[in-house]
């Protein structure tokens, strides 16, 4: 695959740093999963995120020394991988992830599409034909 297949990634909001403050190996293996998605692939440790309403949403989700920690991310525009969310789950009641992670995804999604149409030229060559900016 050479190098212009390649999606362009954009961080939302607070997700690079907060990525940034994981453990090491968390780092490493969310990292690996968003490279190989921004590639195209579908990486192992990815799922359609649960709880949300609507495709194109997934997870990354890796355990450490007993913790979960959680990368968000979207592949519904094309050309970009829009990273929305990392954090580390801490809900004590099962593996769903708690609404206000859910909500905190639904409004970086919703930054994501505004982003996307001003700064994407697919965006922007359907507005010039008259027709709604792509949103995926």
């Amino acid at each position: 695959m050479s190098g212009t297949d390649e999606k362009r990634v954009v961080w939302v909001g607070s997700s690079q740093k907060d990525l940034r403050n994981m453990p090491d190996a968390v780092r490493s293996e969310i990292g690996f999963a968003l490279y190989e998605a921004q590639l195209g692939l579908m990486p192992a440790s990815v799922k359609p995120l649960k709880g949300y309403k609507g495709a194109g949403v997934l997870e990354v989700v890796e355990n450490n020394d007993g913790d979960t920690f959680r990368a968000v991310y979207t592949v519904r525009f094309e050309g970009v991988l829009y990273v929305l969310h990392a954090f580390q789950k801490k809900s004590s009641r099962g593996i769903a992830t708690p609404k206000k992670e859910l909500d905190l995804v639904e409004a970086r999604l919703k930054e994501a599409a505004r982003h996307y149409a001003a700064h994407s030229a697919h965006a922007k060559a359907g507005a010039a034909r008259g027709g709604p900016a792509k949103k995926g």
